[in-house]
């Protein structure tokens, strides 16, 4: 991610801080994550789970949910991509699959749409076997 520095000026003083770039939409790249955790978590309640999240912004997951029966699910939110490999425009999911830490930790996707606001969990299948 490109960080890009800007000067603020007033009267007194001079302030230099790191703002993000933006993508084709006009956004921060950093707040469509954000947008898409905060919509995660909302779904998440809704079907029933209690969700704890990550306090930081790194790390093999975003957040934990756990079931009413205490069963704990790690996630880590993926916003849709434009395609850029093909001219249709039409969004991927996810261009990385999960590292090894989180394939070791179990860890779920769950993918986040933007342009529907539909969130649905990755079929990750298991390794050596095709995804259904």
């Amino acid at each position: 991610m490109k960080l890009i520095k800007q000067l603020v000026l007033s009267d007194d003083f001079e302030i230099e801080e790191d703002i993000n770039e933006q993508d084709s939409d006009g956004l921060n790249t950093n707040r469509k994550g954000d947008f898409a955790e905060y919509y995660a978590v909302t779904w998440l309640w809704d079907s029933g789970y209690e969700v704890f999240q990550n306090s930081g912004c790194t790390g093999p997951i975003d957040m934990i949910a756990m079931d009413k029966k205490g069963n704990l699910l790690l996630i880590d939110v993926k916003t849709a991509q434009p395609d850029h490999r093909n001219r249709t425009g039409k969004k991927v999911m996810f261009k990385k699959g999960r590292t090894k830490q989180q394939e070791k930790l179990g860890v779920k996707f769950l993918m986040f749409n933007p342009d529907t606001r539909e969130l649905k969990f990755a079929d990750h299948g298991v390794k050596g076997r095709p995804k259904k």
